[in-house]
């Protein structure tokens, strides 16, 4: 969408004939420079780009403009600099739910068109790889047949909405908040309103009491609470703001002092959109997040500016008590769920990389155990759900649960790791085959520990969230007798759950190939405490 061109009214027209009075020229104000992401989103919406992939299908990805192949990551498309012309998809799945018919869908796609394989994101999404441009309508209309799509997973839009992915099935919930997730979720995707944000736009939102969502790394984290409301105790969310992994690093999110009720969460989170929307900072880019707004407000002043926006002028209610227990857990394992003689099964994908055969086998075990019913988690791994007492001895006897474990060493269920140099160019490092390197090392030097997470980053955006594991990864290239290495900083003692922890950085410049050994000697100390 082309922006009207406003008239501009010459100054000249009103100079009256008078004498000329010398004087020195005023000085001029110098504009803020407008960064290539904010011209991009300037020329057009970035949706339009749909109108451009017809020609982009039938002349190839060579056709496709520099700055166009950027704005398809507002439907999901990703150019790649590692692969040209093999395209990245990500798929939008608010608080990871899934089911057998889409991953057989997905399966298929990656088969047809892609390298066979797919990865598991920690935002509960999965990522296709590999498909060329010429394929990308079919593969949104197999997607499609599924309810599934791609729209604003990308670019400066609101990303998929985490959120418990056992919702709805846990005992240990004080409520199912999955329809939060999804009614926001309605509310933005396709929506232009909401597609010319100064930055990415990360939601949490959670009614499970086990801490198994990184809430305090989200722009906007909603996390169980209750509230005396007219006498009564009411079920619903507390507000938090402001919280990134990215962009100068962890930023925990901040309490707004904000109770919300289920049925009024999705238009909140809105509003909260649309302030970062209409004031966020948006000249430099590492510094365009929702946190420096608030940073540069004060919550105070955020509050005041949200309340103003609130339907009816109705005041915010102030936060209520805070339900989340002292326990977290990633929910892998078999757990019984509130519905008596079912149990859901949490299998445990290593790296969270799967392929197409992979794929198929949990889509028929979820079938044959269970009602097709899958979820997605934050650890990059996945739940066969409905799973009835009288089958629970037949699926764990499965040839697939020799690869996918509900009963893995803990440094396998706590290993994190982002896709790495191989398929995203902000990496430094490679980061899956590493990880899977130290947890072999691990495993056979330590046997089994204590619980405890391993999280790698190839780069400082942090999309491995680094900076909230107990050990945390950090990727960087750095040069030993001149020679330029693979190596980390190490981060230890982090956490996003109920009580927020910024990592301090513990170690610099250790080299990939010697990790395996120094971690050999830090996962001891963590078991010990």
């Amino acid at each position: 969408m082309n922006l009207a061109k406003k008239e501009v009214i010459s100054t000249s027209r009103l100079v009256r004939s008078t004498p000329s009075v010398i004087s020195a020229p005023a000085p001029k104000e110098r504009k803020p420079k407008i960064n290539s992401a904010e011209l991009l989103k300037r020329e057009k919406n970035g949706l339009e780009v749909i109108n451009d992939i017809p020609n982009y299908i039938r002349n190839g990805w060579e056709s496709i403009p520099l700055n166009e192949r950027d704005r398809l990551k507002w439907v999901g498309v990703f150019y790649r600099k590692q692969t040209p012309g093999a395209f990245m998809m990500r798929l939008r799945m608010s608080s990871g739910f899934s089911n057998s018919e889409q991953f057989r869908a997905i399966a298929e796609i990656s088969e047809a068109h892609g390298p066979g394989f797919v990865d598991l994101t920690t935002r509960q999404q999965i990522q296709l790889r590999g498909f060329a441009i010429e394929n990308v309508q079919h593969i949104w209309n197999r997607l499609e047949e599924v309810g599934l799509g791609s729209l604003q997973t990308g670019f400066d839009n609101i990303r998929g909405v985490i959120g418990c992915p056992i919702a709805g099935l846990t005992p240990n919930e004080l409520f199912d908040a999955s329809h939060v997730g999804r009614e926001f979720t309605k509310l933005i995707v396709g929506n232009k309103e909401f597609t010319d944000l100064p930055r990415k736009f990360n939601v949490g939102i959670t009614g499970c009491l086990d801490n198994c969502t990184h809430t305090a790394s989200q722009d906007i984290a909603l996390t169980p609470a209750v509230k005396e409301i007219d006498g009564q105790e009411t079920n619903g969310f507390n507000v938090a703001v402001g919280g990134k992994m990215g962009s100068g690093g962890y930023t925990v999110a901040q309490p707004l002092d904000v109770f919300v009720i289920p049925e009024e969460a999705a238009v909140l989170c809105a509003d909260i959109t649309r302030i970062f929307r209409d004031h966020g900072p948006r000249t430099a880019r590492k510094k365009s997040r929702l946190a420096f707004l608030i940073a540069d407000w004060g919550i105070e002043k955020f509050r005041k500016e949200l309340e103003g926006r609130r339907h009816k002028k109705q005041p915010l209610l102030t936060a209520g008590k805070d339900m989340r227990g002292k326990k977290k857990t990633d929910h892998t394992g078999i757990f019984s769920q509130k519905e008596p003689q079912l149990n859901y099964v949490g299998l445990v994908v290593p790296v969270g990389r799967m392929t197409t055969a992979q794929l198929l086998e949990v889509a028929r075990l979820a079938d044959e155990y269970g009602n097709g019913d899958i979820r997605l988690t934050q650890g990059q791994n996945l739940i066969i759900a409905n799973v009835p007492d009288t089958k629970i001895g037949d699926i764990t006897a499965e040839p697939l649960l020799q690869e996918l474990r509900y009963d893995p060493s803990e440094i396998m269920r706590g290993t994190v790791s982002c896709t790495g140099i191989d398929y995203c160019h902000f990496s430094l490092i490679e980061t899956k085959e590493r990880a899977m390197e130290s947890i072999r090392h691990l495993e056979a030097k330590l046997g089994n520990t204590k619980p405890l997470t391993v999280h790698w980053s190839g780069c400082p955006n942090g999309c491995g969230n680094h900076a909230a594991a107990d050990i945390g990864l950090l990727g960087k290239r750095i040069k030993i007798d001149g020679v330029v290495t693979d190596a980390v900083d190490v981060f230890f003692k982090g956490d996003a759950g109920a009580h927020p922890k910024i990592a301090p950085k513990l170690l610099e410049n250790v080299p990939c190939d010697d990790l395996p050994q120094v971690l050999e000697g830090l996962v001891p100390y963590l078991s010990r405490r």
